[in-house]
């Protein structure tokens, strides 16, 4: 089945790992990795290495693409982007020793109703070929979440899945378009739901009432906790090994790529929430997306606990 992923507000994005920060005085950093990102777009690269041919669109600027079509290049990435005059941001991400992670992320190239319209058309264009639309990302400067509600229920009426990860208001509105999964983190969840989570069963109650609102996968990550999946056919816990953090940076999109490429080539829960999560321990200990090693995913997949819980009532 064929995949387009859409990211709204890619990044080159600068990965700078060094010792604790000493705010107000110079760093030195241990070293650093400036390369093309965006959620969408790190998810089509992880896609690409399990062996999918996913395609990429979106908006990213004329003046510094370079880096982005040579990624598309490198990894059989089809580039269907809509080029905006200007310049795509830099996100800068500041990976301390112990895991903790900084990002200073600039709002994105200003998208004008007529670079809106121009996306609408491709999507329009690309719509027939797709089975799969994985919107990814925050929004740029002219861009509102209505839009994107729009746009992902134009897509699932036409019959397609449709896969959001995003957080605050564009979550809380993009979830009106009823897409087929969503994945927050606990946090946003919380901030999702309006309500606390104190537990394992406030967490099952909170997505059984998302997936009685029309939402069929709810996948939640909590960090060192694990990952808990709800799907219309049960409930899935993975818990994950300890690692040495290098970069949480693109952990969450290799999750999503995980899940993605499971629903299509019709896994099991257990088996694509394994590889899933793998593939987002191996983001976290390296700097960028992919995979890397593959025997180190297998040992990663092997050291992965998959727990069955109590069946969804939904």
């Amino acid at each position: 089945m064929s995949i387009l992923t859409l990211t709204l507000n890619p990044a080159l994005d600068l990965t700078v790992s060094l010792k604790p920060l000493n705010t107000g005085a110079v760093n030195l950093a241990n070293h650093g990795h400036l390369g093309a990102a965006g959620k969408g777009i790190n998810v089509a690269r992880v896609l690409a290495d399990l062996g999918h041919r996913p395609r990429a669109t979106g908006f990213l600027g004329l003046n510094n693409d370079a880096s982005f079509r040579a990624m598309f290049e490198r990894y059989g990435i089809e580039d269907d982007f809509v080029r905006l005059a200007g310049d795509t941001r830099v996100n800068v991400k500041i990976s301390e020793e112990g895991g903790r992670v900084t990002d200073i992320n600039l709002p994105g190239l200003q998208v004008e109703k007529s670079d809106w319209n121009r996306l609408l058309a491709r999507l329009e264009s690309l719509e027939r070929h797709f089975d799969t639309l994985v919107v990814a990302g925050s929004l740029p400067p002219g861009v509102y979440p209505k839009q994107l509600e729009g746009l992902i229920d134009m897509w699932r009426e036409r019959g397609k899945l449709v896969l959001l990860d995003a957080s605050g208001e564009t979550l809380r509105v993009g979830i009106k378009g009823f897409p087929a999964l969503i994945k927050p983190n606990i946090d946003e969840l919380v901030d999702l739901v309006g309500r606390p989570i104190r537990d394992e069963a406030d967490l099952a109650d909170c997505a059984r009432e998302l997936q009685q609102q029309g939402i069929q996968h709810i996948v939640v990550s909590n960090g060192a906790e694990g990952v808990h999946w709800f799907s219309p056919r049960g409930a899935w816990k993975a818990r994950v090994p300890k690692v040495k953090v290098v970069s949480t940076v693109g952990a969450g999109d290799s999750l999503v790529a995980g899940l993605c490429a499971g629903l299509l080539e019709g896994r099991d829960e257990a088996f694509t929430l394994r590889r899933a999560v793998a593939l987002s321990i191996m983001a976290v200990t390296q700097v960028g997306v992919g995979i890397s090693n593959k025997q180190q995913l297998n040992d990663y997949q092997d050291a992965i606990e998959i727990t069955q819980l109590e069946p969804s009532k939904v």
